[in-house]
């Protein structure tokens, strides 16, 4: 094991489906998810007998975003082939800070803050993966439960001895901080010490063997499968995929608009579908098989379309996704909302819409009607789009940036307005 682990270390252990068995493996190679691994054979044997595995998830905000459903996805490969997923929330190294992929530090969040954005997160993970006390059910833990116990001296001593300076020295996210000259405190240098003995803990309570992560979390890992060797002799893997990225380079979850969130309440359901309905052509073959459960056939075909036709896979991705989050009910009325809009050029009560009083509507600047209903950030990003005739009232473009809405406005109760041909959204005039 020894040996394997640091072989794998220099370099990806990459693998084809004829090197592996288990049906969770099969499936994160064939759905692109598979970039290193610190024992392949090793956890070949383990997942084909139902491993139990775990990815931590650090509160840091209200809610996830698109780029840790890549995560997630993961967690439900697992479930669906027989393994235990295990759902860690950072309860306790969210107060540390992971400086992985960071040039600077993390903001240190309140108590009171941490335990709101756990609160507002924890149902998204029951979209995703069944919860309950099977063999194969999902456990949701928090690792405040072992951390903020823990007697600092105490710690060095059974922990800290195990973990060797000069391999965290060693770590990107140690090693391009110090590189770049850019300070690293204390308190983030101690973080890859959490996460690796939140492995050896969730080993000796939950039988966990296997922690998963995208591939900038590599170096955690391993120090979590070592120490685990170290200090109780454990057998443990590790197994990274990917990051993801877009066909252009831009890092997943993020838009013009700001991050695309998980909740309901941060991105409907319709401007979630439009996300995924507007992903680059090259994109569409990748995302159908790490987003969606549909079969590696029906992907096969739809990442075959060319020319106008591309679009077709382009829904059918938007519709799977959404409705894995929202439910298939609130999938169906986005894309039957954007057919309405784009197809049709109609309106449609399902398009975002956000309540105004009458009282309010006179006089109310078109630029303050769009940063209200978050078409658009601020004024200013308003007036830039009427500079570009990007904005339209009922489907007429604004060409002043200082006009106003009325009540001559109001068709059938509300104020649609439009930002380019793809965002939508309706004042409703109460």
């Amino acid at each position: 094991m020894h040996c394997v682990l640091h072989r794998a270390i220099r370099r990806p252990v990459m693998t084809t489906l004829a090197d592996v068995r288990s049906d969770f493996l099969r499936a994160a190679i064939a759905r692109g998810q598979f970039h290193q691994c610190t024992d392949l054979e090793g956890l070949d044997k383990a997942a084909s007998a139902g491993v139990t595995g775990y990815i931590g998830f650090d509160m840091t905000a209200p809610s996830l975003h698109v780029g840790n459903l890549t995560q997630i996805m993961y967690l439900r490969r697992l479930q669906q082939a027989g393994g235990k997923p295990i759902v860690l929330l950072g309860g306790g190294t969210t107060r540390v800070g992971d400086p992985s992929g960071k040039e600077e530090m993390r903001q240190l969040l309140s108590e009171e803050q941490i335990a709101k954005n756990t609160a507002s997160i924890k149902d998204t993970f029951s979209k995703f993966l069944t919860f309950g006390k099977g063999a194969s059910d999902a456990i949701l833990v928090d690792n405040a439960e072992w951390l903020m116990p823990l007697n600092y001296l105490d710690f060095l001593r059974t922990v800290g001895r195990y973990m060797s300076v000069n391999r965290m020295l060693s770590m990107d996210s140690v090693k391009l901080r110090l590189e770049r000259e850019q300070p690293m405190s204390f308190i983030e240098f101690n973080y890859m010490i959490l996460q690796a003995y939140d492995f050896v803990e969730l080993k000796k309570r939950y039988g966990c063997s296997l922690q998963m992560g995208g591939s900038d979390q590599w170096g955690n890992i391993v120090n979590g499968v070592e120490l685990g060797r170290r200090m109780e002799s454990f057998e443990l893997f590790g197994l990274t995929q990917p990051l993801i990225t877009t066909a252009s380079g831009a890092k997943m979850g993020k838009t013009a608009q700001g991050a695309v969130w998980l909740n309901a309440d941060m991105v409907s359901p319709y401007d979630y579908w439009q996300y995924w309905r507007n992903c680059e052509d090259a994109d569409v073959g990748r995302f159908l098989k790490i987003f969606t459960d549909l079969s590696l056939e029906e992907i096969v075909r739809l990442e075959a379309l060319q020319g106008a036709e591309i679009n077709d896979a382009k829904k059918v991705l938007a519709t799977e996704a959404t409705a894995l989050l929202h439910g298939r009910e609130e999938a169906e009325k986005a894309a039957g909302a954007a057919q309405a809009t784009f197809e049709q050029g109609v309106r449609s009560d399902d398009l975002p819409t956000v309540d105004i009083p009458a009282a309010e509507l006179n006089g109310l600047r078109v630029a303050a009607a769009f940063v209200r209903t978050g078409l658009v950030a601020s004024n200013g990003e308003a007036k830039r789009h009427i500079a570009a005739g990007a904005l339209r009232v009922n489907d007429v473009a604004v060409t002043d940036e200082n006009a106003s809405l009325s009540a001559a406005d109001i068709v059938a109760g509300a104020i649609k307005l439009s930002l380019g041909k793809k965002k939508h959204a309706l004042l409703k005039v109460s």
